[in-house]
């Protein structure tokens, strides 16, 4: 994949677009197909990596520890390793992952209309 220059337009309009479109903003911190599961989950309360990785068993090892990082440099959770053997984290939501709940149940309640709807007009 080529790599896009740091200076280039796009970049330049796609930082305009993340300052002054909120919903770009969000779609940055949380887009995606993992991002806002994983949020759902940590929703309940503070999860061990085995606990996510159990609640979502169809994401890879890989896509979880990524979007995990993500997450957490975007300040919306914290891990938390505990220094024993075998190692011990925790991931927990912040006060701006948590303030998400509104955000991520309205996804969820919109989606459970729409599957309503879809089965209406098919049926």
């Amino acid at each position: 994949m080529t790599q896009i220059k740091e200076a280039s337009t796009y970049n330049a309009n796609r930082e305009i677009v993340l300052q002054e479109c909120p919903v770009t903003y969000v779609m940055q911190k949380i887009g995606g197909h993992w991002k806002p599961i994983i949020l759902y989950h940590l929703l309940s309360g503070s999860k061990r990596y085995s606990e996510i990785r159990k609640a979502m068993p169809h994401i890879t090892e890989k896509m979880l520890i990524q979007h995990l990082k993500q997450l957490e440099a975007d300040k919306l959770l914290i891990r938390e390793a505990q220094p024993v053997v075998p190692p011990v984290v925790t991931y927990t939501l912040t006060d701006a992952g948590r303030e998400l709940e509104d955000v991520i149940n309205a996804m969820a309640a919109w989606a459970y209309r729409d599957k309503k709807r879809q089965q209406i007009t098919e049926g």
